[in-house]
C-alpha cells in the first residue's frame, strides 16, 4: 500500500469513503482469519444460558458517523447484551435526573475490584462506578416510570434508538439471570440499606436482568458505539438517541471503568472508551468518527473477549486511535477507509 493520504477535514474523507471501504476491509478480514485461530479463553458458564454460545464465534463491525458500515464474520449472529448494556444506562439516568442526582447515587471511580465483587465505597456507601454491576443496579433504579411495564418500555425504546431497531428480551436468558443472580439481589439488599437504591428492589433487579438479556448483534454495537461517536445521534436513522451534553460523561466512564479490573491496563494500551460484557461483546468508540463493535465469546481471566481484546488493541495500535495519539501523525483508520 502506499503511505497515507491526506488527513484533512473530516468530512471531505468520509466523502470519499463512499466508494473506498475495500482497503479497511481487507485489513479487518486479514486480522478476522489470523484472530480466529486463537482459542485461550472459555465461555462463560456462570449464567447457564450463556454457556450454550460457539466459542468460535468471532465478528468485528466498524460503522462511521456517515453511517458507512464494514464487517467481518459472524456480525449478525444474535447473543444478549449483557453488561455493554451498563453505559446507555447510565445516559438514561443522566437524562432522567442530572449529573448531581447521578452521582449522589452512584460514583465514578474505578474498583480494581471484579465486576460482581459485593463492595461500597466505605465513605459514602455508593457503589464505586456505574458500569459494575452494584452501580449498574443502582442505575437502572434510576430508569423512570410509574410502573414496572412503563420503566421495562422506557428501557428498551432507549436502546432501540441507539440501535435503529425494535429490540427485545432473550426470555431464555432472563430466566437464567434471574434464577442464579444472587449476588446482585445480595447487591440491592445492600444498597437498600444505605439509601442508594429505592423500596422496589425486585421490580429494579427484574429490571435489570432483562437489560442484561437484550438480544443484539456485533453489528448493533458498532451502530451503539458510532451514535456516541456521533454525538448522541444514531447515523443509521438521524434519531438522537442521547443529549450531546451527556455523552461525554458516558464516554468517560467508559474509558476508565468500562474493562472490568483490566481498565487501566486498557486505557494505557488501547485508549478507547469501551465496554465488554461476559457474553463476548465489546463495544469501542473513536469519538467524531467510528463505533467499533467486535464479539467472540471465549473470555479471558478478567472476563472480556480474548479476541476481542486483541483484534481492538492492534486496530488502535495500527491505526494511531488512542485517544491520546490522535493528533501525532501517522497511518490512521480514517486513511485506510479513504484509500481507493
Amino acid at each position: 500500500m502506499a503511505d497515507s493520504a491526506d488527513t484533512g477535514d473530516l468530512t471531505a474523507l468520509i466523502n470519499r469513503m463512499k466508494s473506498a471501504s475495500a482497503p479497511l476491509r481487507e485489513t479487518l478480514q486479514e486480522l478476522h482469519a489470523r484472530l480466529r485461530g486463537v482459542h485461550d479463553g472459555e465461555v462463560a458458564t456462570y449464567i447457564p444460558e450463556l454457556a450454550r454460545a460457539n466459542p468460535d464465534w468471532f465478528a468485528i463491525s466498524v460503522v462511521s458517523v456517515d453511517g458507512r458500515v464494514v464487517e467481518v464474520g459472524d456480525f449478525q449472529q444474535p447473543f444478549s447484551i449483557q453488561s455493554v448494556s451498563k453505559p446507555f444506562v447510565f445516559g438514561q439516568a443522566l437524562e432522567d435526573h442530572g449529573r448531581e442526582a447521578v452521582l449522589s447515587r452512584v460514583n465514578v471511580e474505578p474498583t480494581g475490584e471484579a465486576f460482581n465483587s459485593i463492595v461500597l465505597d466505605e465513605r459514602t456507601n455508593r457503589p464505586f462506578n456505574p458500569l459494575v454491576n452494584s452501580g449498574a443496579i443502582a442505575t437502572a433504579d434510576l430508569i423512570r416510570g410509574q410502573d414496572f411495564p412503563e420503566r421495562l418500555t422506557r428501557l428498551l425504546a432507549l436502546f432501540s434508538r441507539f440501535i435503529g431497531r425494535p429490540v427485545h428480551v432473550d426470555n431464555a436468558v432472563f430466566l437464567s439471570e434471574r434464577a442464579t443472580g444472587h449476588r446482585n439481589r445480595a447487591m440491592a439488599h445492600l444498597m437498600l440499606n444505605f439509601g442508594m437504591i429505592g423500596e422496589r428492589v425486585e421490580e429494579t433487579l427484574e429490571l435489570y436482568f432483562q437489560q442484561c438479556a437484550l438480544v443484539v448483534t456485533c453489528h448493533d454495537l458498532a451502530v451503539m458505539g458510532a451514535t456516541l461517536a456521533n454525538a448522541g445521534v444514531n447515523p443509521m436513522t438521524g434519531e438522537r438517541a442521547i443529549s450531546a451534553g451527556f455523552v461525554k460523561d458516558v464516554l468517560s466512564v467508559m474509558l476508565s471503568c468500562g474493562m472490568y479490573d483490566s481498565a487501566g491496563e486498557w486505557a494505557f494500551r488501547v485508549g478507547l472508551p469501551a465496554k465488554s460484557g461476559v457474553s463476548g461483546g465489546i463495544v469501542a468508540v473513536v469519538p467524531g468518527q467510528f463505533g467499533i463493535g467486535v464479539f467472540s465469546p471465549r473470555l479471558d481471566p478478567k472476563g472480556n473477549s480474548g479476541r476481542g481484546i486483541r483484534a481492538l488493541e492492534e486496530l488502535s495500535q495500527r491505526f494511531g486511535m488512542h485517544v491520546f495519539e490522535a493528533g501525532f501523525g501517522g497511518r490512521t483508520l480514517r486513511d485506510e477507509l479513504g484509500r481507493g
